[in-house]
């Protein structure tokens, strides 16, 4: 579900559901496309990384042939923590680097920071869509809350039971010190 379409939703009162989905009935939540959340965060946190490297510092050939063997290390060890979906998006928006020609610089910068510019869109979207997810299950709480009657459950003399005053009641010192 697009990120839009959820907070939509939340800001109607309307409470997304599990299968709620944006345009097609064949796309599943977000939250599941992301089969090992930490993992990709983990590789997430390392391409970032890797983009800084690679811009603070002048690289040589054999450089650049390690970190073209990254980039391909990466994206096979974050398709492991995808769904198959974002498997063929990731597939479809990354560089793919040949063997035997070693990448420029620039290409690398570039590898890497479309990676990581994918990687922020997706952890984006899944904080919107954790949120949407809180906000939905608030507002089905407040609705259970308000659909209760008023009062029942309570033992009488506790504070707070309707009709009682609040206060100190008569005998009352006050306080152990007093």
């Amino acid at each position: 579900m697009p990120a839009s379409a959820a907070m939509a939703m939340v800001s109607q009162g309307q409470a997304p559901s599990e299968g709620t989905t944006g345009d097609s009935d064949d796309e599943r939540h977000l939250t599941e496309l992301v089969e090992q959340p930490a993992k990709v965060m983990r590789i997430g946190g390392m391409i970032r990384q890797l983009l800084e490297e690679v811009k603070a510092a002048p690289l040589d050939e054999a450089s650049r042939n390690r970190l073209r063997d990254i980039h391909a290390a990466s994206i096979t060890e974050l398709e492991a923590g995808l769904a198959p979906e974002l498997i063929e998006e990731l597939h479809r928006l990354s560089l793919p680097f040949t063997e035997d020609v070693t990448p420029s610089e620039g290409e690398l910068r570039i590898a890497q920071a479309q990676l990581v510019g994918w990687l922020e869109g997706l952890f984006h979207g899944l904080q919107t869509a954790i949120y949407a997810q809180q906000m939905a299950a608030r507002a089905q709480f407040e609705q259970m809350r308000r659909g209760l009657p008023a009062g029942q459950g309570g033992h009488p003399g506790q504070p707070g039971q309707p009709g009682e005053e609040p206060g100190p009641t008569p005998g009352d010192s006050g306080g152990m010190y007093l």
